[in-house]
């Protein structure tokens, strides 16, 4: 059983007044000095001193009882009690609040979104917050935010919960559970609040150096939006896909029971997919999407200029999540794929003229442009032009000089990764290489993985094709040179360079489109070391650098919409973007947090704080001292004798 206690107990001395009070009353009474004209009243006055001795005027004085007990009222109301829930009464307790794009979807019984009903809860633990706790707002989507330091204050405590907005990306719990462990070495901290609908991450990897309290906020309605919105390039234009995609579970997921029945039909909701070209209507299709599942909607688009396109869905029913109802997406304007291949590699060049949809340079009577989209090329490493995509032909990369070493003797492929896009369907078996490249003693494959290389292909001594990612693009490395090999001469080698076309054509955004997720803008190859400027959805600007080698990232995108990238009043790029979410359109939920040395389940019941009870003893000495003002002052007929 649980007792109240007091957060101010030292103002107990206060008790201490009741003495005087009481003192007060023992004095005798002063009468006045009278003549009277007969001496049948001192019987009266005998009466007086029986009832002005002492315990008798205590016992029988009402007014006296009244003021005791409003003393005592605003004496408890100073030592403020509270009735405890079982929660620890003085610490600080750092409040984890999920404001991921989930969270901004309603039930279907009130309509509130599931952030509102965590601002509610949250209220009531700042309303009722004692002396000694305090409170810290920490903010968690993609990543987190600390919205105030500890404080008691619950006016400050307010404000940034009613600034508090949802934001649509998905959420990264682990950076709010580390923000809160650095909070701790700061206050002394027992537990943590988590405030989530449970569309979380079910496994963390993080040691919970403190209690998490996980509160799970009531489940929202049904859902319906846009996960992918992307497009194809065909001979006349492109191919547009928006799969739409349903929450709830599937029918087949329902559990089994003892008796058979017939299968019914899974509900499906009808939606309405309209396609926006430049703002104005294109085509509109209707589809049924049932619980847990998806369905996918095309568009075949002819143009051959740059456009802007918008999906917009409309499902006819209850529909808990907005934010994922648009998307957008950028077309550039179709142009051929720009190839750069040396002269001296005939053999490549012979395979290229065969291939369509591309410009293959150099070629006489065409200046040969700065940057291309692929190069095959058997010079150095950084020869001109530039490319997103290279094909080094019987070149070794100067880092990797001191670890590799070219014998000229015949040799074979061992292996190959015949995932890699590059040997995607190339048969290298029983491919004979002049050029045997051996590795130096103790070099292994973790060592060019140290370096920055990926092995694609093997020979018995060591590796004969790298991969290494660069930024904003890709280089391979055929450490032999294929006009000492029998690779020309097999069916594999146009697959090869039409593998490299299609990666190029990909990097490129030539050959397919898609939506970008919110949260952050891709990186865009732009003018090196220059300042942009992007225009946001909503109106505002960003501004931002470009590095040495070109790149620009790190440009926040908050809100579905287009991008507007500028270089002064020059546009540099359009980029369109969408929630684009599954995690959070689905709106699974996660009931139990897995951690590596504990778990971590949904808490029965919603916390309750420790309740204050100062204001009801207020109170009530306000009832006893308008009642004790009413029965001695304004009663009709006065007090009785």
């Amino acid at each position: 059983m649980s007792w109240p206690g007091f957060s101010a107990l030292s103002s107990a001395w206060l008790f201490l007044l009741l003495g005087p009070l009481i003192l007060f009353y023992f004095l005798k009474l002063r009468r006045p000095r009278l003549e009277v004209p007969s001496l049948a009243l001192w019987q009266q006055v005998i009466n007086d001193q029986r009832v002005n001795s002492p315990f008798q005027k205590f016992k029988r004085n009402l007014l006296l009882l009244l003021q005791i007990l409003l003393l005592c009222a605003l004496i408890l109301a100073a030592m403020q009690p509270y009735w405890p829930t079982g929660n620890e009464s003085a610490q600080s307790i750092p409040v984890l609040i999920d404001v991921s794009a989930s969270m901004a979807a309603k039930d279907a019984e009130k309509g509130i979104t599931r952030l509102d009903e965590a601002k509610t809860q949250i209220r009531k633990l700042v309303d009722n917050l004692l002396p000694d706790q305090r409170l810290s707002l920490i903010a968690v989507d993609s990543t987190a935010r600390r919205l105030t330091d500890f404080t008691d204050n619950q006016r400050v405590l307010h404000d940034a919960l009613n600034a508090l907005e949802v934001r649509p990306v998905t959420s990264r719990l682990e950076d709010g559970l580390r923000m809160a462990e650095a909070l701790a070495r700061t206050a002394r901290v027992q537990s943590v609040l988590l405030y989530s609908d449970g569309n979380v991450p079910g496994v963390i990897d993080f040691e919970l150096p403190y209690q998490l309290n996980y509160q799970q906020l009531s489940p929202a309605g049904a859902n319906i939006g846009i996960t992918e919105f992307n497009a194809r390039r065909t001979p006349n234009g492109w191919d547009v896909f928006a799969r739409l995609e349903a929450s709830g579970k599937k029918s087949e997921d329902a559990p089994a029971t003892d008796e058979a029945k017939p299968e019914e039909p899974a509900p499906r909701t009808l939606v309405e997919v309209e396609l926006y070209q430049d703002g104005a209507l294109l085509k509109r299709e209707s589809v049924g999407v049932s619980a847990g599942e998806s369905s996918r909607v095309a568009f075949a688009l002819e143009t051959s200029e740059a456009v802007s396109l918008e999906a917009r869905i409309r499902p006819d029913g209850f529909d808990s999540l907005t934010i994922d109802n648009t998307a957008f997406l950028e077309l550039p304007k179709p142009r051929n794929l720009r190839v750069y291949c040396a002269e001296d590699l005939s053999s490549y060049r012979h395979a290229l003229l065969a291939m369509e949809q591309i410009e293959l340079f150099p070629r006489e009577g065409v200046t040969t442009p700065e940057a291309v989209d692929l190069k095959f090329s058997a010079d150095a490493i950084d020869a001109a032009p530039s490319a997103r995509v290279t094909v080094h032909v019987g070149v070794v990369p100067p880092a990797l000089q001191e670890l590799v070493k070219i014998d000229t003797e015949l040799v074979d492929v061992v292996d190959w990764n015949r995932t890699a896009p590059l040997l995607r369907h190339v048969q290298l078996l029983d491919v004979q290489i002049a050029d045997n490249p051996v590795s130096q003693p103790g070099i292994g494959e973790r060592d060019y993985e140290l370096a920055g290389y990926q092995i694609l292909a093997q020979g018995a001594r060591g590796p004969l094709i790298l991969e290494q990612n660069t930024v904003g693009g890709v280089d391979y490395y055929l450490l032999f040179h294929t006009d000492r090999s029998s690779l020309p001469y097999r069916v594999g080698f146009p697959i090869l360079i039409a593998n490299a076309l299609q990666i190029a054509l990909e990097r490129s955004e030539l050959a397919e489109a898609r939506s970008w997720p919110t949260g952050t803008l891709p990186p865009r190859s732009v003018t090196p070391e220059t300042d942009f400027i992007v225009e946001t959805p909503d109106g505002s600007t960003e501004r931002g650098r470009s590095s040495p080698n070109g790149l620009l990232t790190g440009i926040t995108a908050k809100d579905p919409g287009i991008y507007l990238v500028k270089q002064g009043e020059n546009e540099v790029a359009r980029i369109g973007t969408g929630l684009l979410s599954s995690s959070e359109t689905q709106l699974p939920s996660v009931e139990k947090l897995q951690f590596p040395e504990t778990s971590v389940s949904t808490a029965a019941t919603t916390i309750k704080s420790d309740q204050p009870l100062w204001g009801w003893f207020a109170i009530a000495g306000l009832v006893l001292l308008l009642g004790e003002w009413w029965y001695f002052q304004r009663r009709p007929g006065g007090v009785p004798a």
